[in-house]
């Protein structure tokens, strides 16, 4: 079995793809997780067959929805979030033994590191240069490449086997300290979706007129159903029109879900099913 994840090695896309494997049942025989620049070419690696799955954070608890992942997910033809993985956060400070804080001048990372971390950074190293990068991993392996020592870098406290000189700060960095992200596999095929799950996870789009966001919601509360999380995004190419992102407590194959999803799409003008799993906590 391979997944894909955002690389390089050491990004929380890594150690989510590594516990994903750890928790296969499929009887596979060998294991692999493959790394990839960007999300769209994870997404793409599992659309064309490259790989298995793919490992995708989907919302984080500090800053919600990861928006080009529900994006890319609302786009993909054919695949189906099949489990969910609930992953604690926690920022370390990568820099070189040694060096005070006051003689950092770029700190790297990913967006969401860096504004998970920006108390932080605006009391401990005011002055650096905050360079965004692709992932975590990536941001490591700038900092990495200047050895003066200028550099740092914002990473998971996963990470081992630092060198050159380079070391973790002992205590956690983030702003908040209960800081979780939920990731989502990913595979192609309705075949994958689990016979049972106690979340499904769906797309839709009302009519762009009053009470039609309402009527949805009603929908879901008249079946005493718990809705878990609820987003939306702009449909492309339509202003106006946004698309809502609706996780739900209930089970994939019961009747009463598939009558829910059934009303769902006769009372909205797009209706999407992105998956079914069991809940991640």
């Amino acid at each position: 079995m391979k997944i894909a994840y955002l690389g390089p090695e050491g990004s929380f896309s890594h150690l989510a793809a590594q516990k994903f494997l750890e928790e296969n049942k499929d009887g596979a025989k060998w294991h692999e997780c493959i790394p990839f620049r960007n999300f769209p070419e994870v997404v793409e690696a599992v659309q064309s067959g490259r790989v298995d799955g793919a490992a995708l954070p989907i919302e984080n608890s500090l800053q919600g929805g990861v928006s080009q992942n529900l994006d890319l997910l609302q786009s993909a033809d054919g695949l189906y979030a099949v489990k969910e993985l609930v992953l604690r956060v926690e920022q370390r400070l990568a820099y070189k033994q040694g060096v005070a804080f006051s003689e950092i001048g770029r700190v790297y990372s990913h967006r969401q590191a860096l504004d998970q971390c920006a108390k932080f950074l605006s009391r401990e190293i005011p002055f650096a240069s905050l360079r965004e990068t692709e992932s975590t991993g990536f941001g490591l392996a700038k900092a990495l490449e200047d050895e003066s020592g200028k550099s740092a870098a914002i990473v998971g406290a996963h990470i081992k086997n630092l060198h050159k000189g380079f070391v973790l700060s002992e205590e956690c960095i983030s702003d908040e300290k209960n800081n979780f992200t939920h990731f989502l596999l990913v595979k192609k095929g309705e075949e994958y979706l689990p016979k049972t799950s106690s979340r499904v996870f769906f797309s839709a789009v009302c009519p762009h007129r009053p009470g039609s966001l309402l009527e949805l919601l009603a929908i879901i509360a008249n079946r005493k159903v718990n809705m878990t999380r609820i987003e939306s995004r702009p449909v492309k190419d339509r202003p106006g029109d946004y698309r809502f992102f609706i996780e739900a407590d209930c089970d994939i194959q019961e009747e009463s879900t598939q009558e829910l999803l059934k009303e769902v799409r006769k009372k909205t003008l797009e209706c999407k099913l992105i998956g079914a799993y069991q809940a991640g906590i």
